[in-house]
């Protein structure tokens, strides 16, 4: 097996994973005369191009360099995902003593939970190999590094593909901030943690985003002491400060010890440890662990592509592409991580299906058009739609906030999850959602509803209307429109309507 795709531990699941996603002994075939889109990465915005021109009746080439599938697969939503799902398992026994279930900690065996993400992941990984995407969809794959030989041509492995549009789909990676002896002592990404063999009895995460948090809570659960360096004075900056505030309540219940305010001087060894010095409010501190997990940083896969060779210009955060996904090479459009601010896998999927209708169709689709949802996989989850109450003013718009906390929903207080709520930003004066935040252990299945809301232009009052399951959690969002329909009663209305009533009284 080449050592480009070897993926650690070296096991079944992950031999399974390689044979499905870089067949070591593929053979990639000759070049058809002329391609009418040859893509470039084939992670989600890859993979969804793709198949998408090629089941339009496209002639397709697809180039990837390592595994395909990319991020989400590989290093990213699944596996982390079923690592989430074993640290929540975990908890919940732990918690069970609040239903009247017997608790304790048990015992946990970190590499059998590795291994069954391993064995998931695999399984899912037939969806993205490159045998489907050549027998079922009829997509000329070549494995192998690509790059622009002319403003439409390029180069695999010595053969040359010419192509009327070109799709740059290569996504971004994992960029470790330049601390002074971090890459001597030895660190982990999202891109290697999901090889570890054995649990960390202490584990350092460095930044307090997304990916950190999500990560610090999954390994806390799993028996991990984690402590949290945080450079800003909150964790998840980008989200509702106070969605953020129930996280990190929830952190230090759990035990998880977030330093704020840290700013990271140096890593060393010692020994088997690794220590991190860092400054906090004028005072110095060592911290010894057995890992660090670098949460911070993503860096554009632009390196050999020879963007030069094809006029395609770009900087630091990646390709720059206008709001229709155009290069400045007018054959030539990118989608997903590398040249959009939201890295997410269903954004990537989105404007692949922007890009497909403006590089083959001529449409004139645009990005700023999306509405993006994110949620961030804690627990509880944190979901958002939209804009948030600041951006909405910058925005010009007059803002009227609604909060429905969850426990005010019977389920959640059923299922003992009340920690949480709901939150639209309505336009004043009317039901127009232009932002929305939902706190709920499974926030990420219940923002949607909210989201197509904006995407059709459907107000609460629409969703007042909508009879909702009783008892769901997602009864919250109900909850959140009857609260419009009664603020709508104001004092002088509430007046003809008392009049209206006595008169039929009368009647």
């Amino acid at each position: 097996m080449d050592g480009q795709t070897l993926v650690l531990p070296e096991n079944s699941s992950n031999r399974e994973l390689v044979a499905n996603v870089h067949p070591p002994d593929w053979i990639n075939p000759e070049p058809a005369g002329r391609y009418n889109l040859v893509v470039i990465g084939a992670g989600t915005a890859g993979l969804v191009s793709a198949a998408g021109a090629a089941g339009l009746g496209a002639r397709v080439a697809l180039i990837e360099r390592h595994l395909m599938g990319g991020d989400c697969l590989n290093v990213g939503c699944v596996p982390s995902k079923g690592l989430i799902r074993a640290s929540r398992a975990i908890h919940d026994r732990r918690d069970g003593v609040g239903f009247g279930i017997g608790g304790g900690k048990g015992s946990i065996d970190f590499r059998r939970v590795m291994e069954r993400m391993q064995r998931i992941r695999a399984e899912i990984s037939v969806h993205d190999s490159a045998r489907r995407f050549r027998d079922e969809l009829g997509i000329d794959v070549f494995l192998g590094e690509g790059r622009f030989t002319g403003r439409d041509s390029m180069a695999v492995n010595g053969k040359t593909l010419h192509f009327s549009r070109a799709a740059i789909c290569t996504g971004a990676r994992a960029a470790a901030p330049p601390f002074a002896g971090l890459k001597e002592a030895g660190y982990l990404t999202n891109e290697t943690v999901f090889s570890l063999t054995t649990l960390p009895p202490r584990l350092a995460v460095i930044g307090a985003g997304p990916i950190g948090c999500e990560l610090a809570q999954a390994f806390a659960r799993l028996g991990s002491k984690v402590t949290m360096l945080q450079r800003s004075d909150r964790i998840l900056p980008r989200e509702d400060p106070d969605a953020a505030e129930i996280i990190s309540r929830r952190f230090a219940r759990e035990g998880i010890e977030i330093r704020f305010l840290a700013g990271i001087d140096k890593v060393s060894r010692r020994g088997e440890e690794k220590v991190i010095t860092f400054t906090q409010e004028g005072e110095s501190f060592e911290l010894a662990v057995d890992e660090i997990l670098v949460g911070i940083g993503r860096a554009p896969n632009v390196e050999g592509l020879d963007l030069e060779a094809a006029g395609v210009d770009y900087h630091k955060t990646g390709v720059r592409v206008d709001d229709r996904l155009r290069t400045t090479n007018p054959r030539i459009f990118a989608a997903g991580d590398i040249c959009s601010p939201y890295k997410f896998t269903h954004t990537a999927d989105a404007q692949a299906r922007i890009l497909i209708a403006n590089a083959l169709f001529k449409g004139r689709q645009k990005v700023s058009r999306l509405v993006v949802p994110w949620c961030t996989y804690t627990d509880p989850e944190v979901a958002h739609a939209g804009m948030d109450e600041q951006e909405a003013r910058e925005k010009g718009y007059e803002v009227m906030t609604l909060t429905v906390p969850l426990s005010e929903v019977d389920r959640a207080r059923l299922d003992g999850e009340t920690e949480g709520f709901a939150r639209v930003h309505l336009k004043k004066g009317s039901d127009r959602i232009l932002g929305a935040t939902i706190v709920a252990r499974h926030a990420g299945e219940m923002i949607s509803e909210l989201t197509l809301a904006m995407t059709a232009s459907t107000g609460l009052a629409a969703i007042a209307k909508t009879i909702h399951p009783y008892p769901t959690q997602a009864e919250v969002i109900k909850k959140l429109a009857d609260a419009y329909n009664r603020s709508r009663l104001t004092p002088f209305v509430k007046k003809l309507l008392s009049a209206w009533l006595r008169w039929q009284r009368r009647k």
